[in-house]
């Protein structure tokens, strides 16, 4: 095929799709194996059975004390959905297509049995030019029952029929939540397929000059014409480029290569902007287009590079280079977001606007859970978050899930999602220990010939990457996560109590109350639904921190464990890049309310963790590297670093200020370290204690880098020696301070002369939607801080140690 220059393709007029998502109605199975549409309920497609019926009073809501066993039971039965649509067109070869159906059904049309599938990632699809009657017409699907499968070796909670299909695999009772999924979760439609056509268009970035490539299926033996290809910007202002392609009568898969002028490059979030492309590819017979393909994609390129010391055949070539710069990779878990299939783009965009203000640069979109929605990838693009997409494997169950719907779920969904430029990284699926084999050689394989663009990974963790959860199952201290190393962190972290406003949400009536009642609503919403020890091994690392009293202190002390065993590993997997290059914590959200590793609860619910990370993960941040948690006495030496993602300091003078405290605010040690840094990561010294000054119930640590001019550019801070007395890390000499608000602005102002310690801001009512620019935040003594937050109800202020004036 050779170019033919840059004209006009003409309008295309045609409809493509009919939507059948929307209302439908939803009736259980009866015993006669009919329909008792004469009890009905209105059903939500995409949406769920559970959702339906909780919608329509049926059942109580799931996510609220142990009601989940309700819905649990809906998953073991078999419901009906009903749809009639009106049908007016004249469509050649007109296709009915499920997107998404949970998970194996049965499917008729006007009376026309059409087949059954099974596995959740997409189809059926039939063609039904044939049984589509002009006017009104009734789609009939049928969910079977989920089976149940008992086997042993898991927790007993845990279904283990995932393990014989394809689906979202933590909904089955192993962790987090049982309600296995059942419903149409995505969209229904029709589609014309004329018989001249173009499908799966794919733009590929072949270099950062803006050398490009049109991947695209041709269906046109009858035709002669011409492909047009339209790119223009999505989300900037630009120029638009145009190019054709004559072809005479040809099918099969074409490539067809351009170049677009003075290319906008996609980068991750914090090392430049996401400028997107659109592209309208047209399949083009005269003067008349015969079928047109719309799709939006980035120009950036992914190579993995190996560690210092070059390849080795046991480890993966795990430093990511992206746009031909290596990168520390900061980012996090991603978990199916909702076990009632709530997947709206509103939902969302909290979880992942949370994520990018946190400096999430990748989510691990695990095998536990979905190859992810459009609506989340599109978002990902939006907002520079790069994904690492594994396929729903785990625990060894690509050797036991039938080898064709896996198949059928990697096909459909590489071809769907290809285009994004947030998927930099194909997975096979979560912590087998055993990666290999038919089916994840299949992975391998449909991810080199349908896309090539991006690596494969065998399997987390594999190669090099590491998990560790030592701390919380194995019932280790708190130091073992502040001592953890890998090359790269695919998994880790400790598990806290969400937002006081939300475990009152789901502990519904049973009274709010430590200790709590041990076969409880709070006890159920644990992991393992509280069989495995969940409270004790809360009461252990709470208890490092606070006093286990009321459950206040409870949430507060699961909060700060989160916060020690979670930002000490990133720091300390930050100072070693190259050696290390990336730190992916567990994790950043829930599809369950309860005790969990996540940084935002269920419900949206931001917990201190989100801010501790935030600090953790900043372009520039000054770091203080601890191996213990208790140093009472004890002389030590605390390793001083200076980190710079985008070298936005180097060859500049800086400062960096360290202040140590006692718990009565008394100095006992000051330092400052000057630096002209000139790489990512500084080793600037150490910060040196005698026993006489570490001799304190507890002490706070605060350390500030400032410019030149003293102007401060970043801070952090950290606290230790918290365990000599539960409850003394809130007890500390207290301060007075004002602050006001104005719309989105708070002001805060410490008058007094010691340092404001953990500030914390709330806004009661409305922890779901609520975010604040900085939380839990040091304040100097005479230092004031504008805080900004996204909604505009009044602020609460408190502290650790803070007495609010106003």
């Amino acid at each position: 095929m050779d170019e033919a220059g840059v004209g006009t393709s003409g309008e295309f007029t045609g409809e493509h799709t009919l939507s059948l998502s929307g209302e439908w109605i939803l009736a259980e199975d009866s015993e006669c194996g009919r329909p008792a549409w004469e009890v009905a309920v209105p059903a939500t497609v995409p949406g769920s059975v559970h959702s339906a019926l909780f919608k329509a009073g049926r059942i109580p809501n799931p996510m609220i004390g142990r009601n989940d066993s309700v819905a649990e039971k809906c998953s073991y039965r078999r419901w009906w959905l009903k749809k009639t649509f009106v049908y007016d067109k004249n469509w050649q070869n007109p296709k009915l297509r499920f997107k998404g159906v949970a998970n194996r059904c049965q499917i008729w049309l006007n009376g026309h049995y059409l087949g059954m599938h099974e596995g959740m990632f997409g189809g059926p699809d039939y063609r039904v030019g044939k049984l589509l009657k002009k006017g009104g017409n009734e789609l009939l699907v049928l969910l079977d029952s989920i089976p149940q499968v008992y086997r042993g070796g898991w927790p007993s909670t845990a279904n283990e029929a995932w393990k014989q299909t394809v689906v979202a695999n933590c909904v089955y009772g192993w962790h987090y939540a049982k309600i296995p999924s059942l419903g149409i979760w995505q969209n229904v439609f029709l589609e014309e397929c004329p018989s001249q056509r173009i499908e799966n268009s794919f733009l590929i970035t072949k270099s950062l000059l803006g050398d490009m490539r049109l991947n695209v299926k041709l269906v046109a033996e009858d035709t002669e014409g011409s492909i047009w290809l339209h790119v223009e910007p999505y989300n900037f202002i630009g120029n638009s480029q145009k190019y054709c392609w004559e072809f005479k009568r040809k099918s099969g898969e074409v490539n067809l290569d351009f170049r677009i002028d003075s290319p906008k490059l996609w980068y991750p979030n914090g090392m430049g902007k996401q400028p997107l492309y659109l592209a309208t590819v047209d399949l083009v017979s005269g003067n008349r287009v015969l079928d047109r393909e719309k799709v939006i994609f980035g120009v950036r390129t992914v190579d993995m590079k190996p560690l210092p010391g070059g390849p080795s055949e046991y480890k993966y070539n795990w430093t990511f280079v992206i746009n031909g710069k290596p990168v520390f990779v900061k980012g996090t878990g991603w978990c199916t977001m909702d076990a009632l299939l709530d997947f709206t783009k509103e939902k969302y965009a909290r979880f992942l606007t949370v994520a990018r203000d946190q400096h999430i640069q990748m989510l691990r979109a695990w095998g536990g859970g979905l190859p992810e929605t459009d609506e989340f990838y599109e978002l990902c693009d939006e907002l520079g978050i790069m994904v690492m997409q594994e396929w729903p494997t785990a625990w060894n169950s690509h050797q036991t899930q039938p080898y064709g719907m896996l198949e059928e779920t990697v096909v459909r969904n590489t071809l769907r999602l290809r285009n994004h430029p947030s998927l930099v990284m194909w997975g096979a699926g979560n912590e087998s220990e055993n990666p290999y084999g038919k089916a994840i050689d299949m992975m391998g394989k449909v991810s080199i010939e349908l896309d090539g663009t991006r690596p494969f990974h065998r399997g987390e963790a594999w190669g090099g990457s590491r998990h560790n959860y030592n701390c919380w199952w194995d019932n280790l201290h708190l130091n073992h996560n502040l001592n953890m190393t890998a090359d790269f962190w695919g998994e880790f972290g400790i598990p806290s109590l969400p937002i006081k406003e939300h475990v009152l949400q789901y502990m519904g009536d049973e009274t709010y109350r430590w200790p709590t009642d041990r076969n409880g609503n709070f006890a159920h919403h644990t992991p393992i639904f509280g069989t495995n020890g969940e409270l004790e091994r809360l009461e252990q690392y709470s208890g490092y921190f606070m006093p286990d009293t009321t459950l206040d202190c409870m949430i507060m002390g699961s909060q700060l464990a989160q916060v020690e065993g979670v930002r000490h590993t990133l720091e300390r997997a930050r100072t070693r890049w190259p050696y290390c290059t990336g730190a992916l914590y567990y994790k950043m959200n829930d599809n369950y309310p309860g005790l969990s590793w996540s940084s935002v609860d269920y419900y949206g619910g931001i917990k201190p963790l989100h801010y501790f990370v935030k600090r953790s993960f900043a372009p520039v941040v000054p770091v203080l590297l601890f191996d213990r948690t208790n140093m009472v006495s004890q002389d030590v030496s605390l390793p001083l670093y200076l980190l710079d993602d985008n070298d936005s300091l180097k060859g500049r003078k800086v400062k960096v200020d360290v202040s140590v405290y006692n718990q009565r605010l008394q100095h006992v040690y000051d330092s400052v370290f000057s630096v002209v840094p000139m790489n990512k990561v500084e080793f600037l010294g150490e910060v040196l204690l005698n026993s006489e000054q570490t001799d304190a119930i507890v002490l706070y640590y605060k350390v500030d880098v400032k410019d030149e001019v003293g102007c401060l550019v970043a801070r952090n801070w950290y606290f230790s020696n918290y365990e000599t007395k539960p409850g003394c890390i809130m007890e500390a000499k207290r301060c007075k301070l004002d602050y006001k608000q104005k719309g989105n602005v708070v002001m805060l102002v410490n008058k007094d002369t010691v340092p404001a310690i953990g500030i914390t801001l709330e806004v009661p009512g409305h922890a779901s939607s609520v975010m604040f620019s900085d939380n839990y935040i040091w304040l100097d003594a005479n230092e004031e801080r504008q805080i900004e937050v996204n909604i505009q109800e009044r602020v609460t202020v408190r502290g650790w140690n803070v007495d609010v004036a106003n």
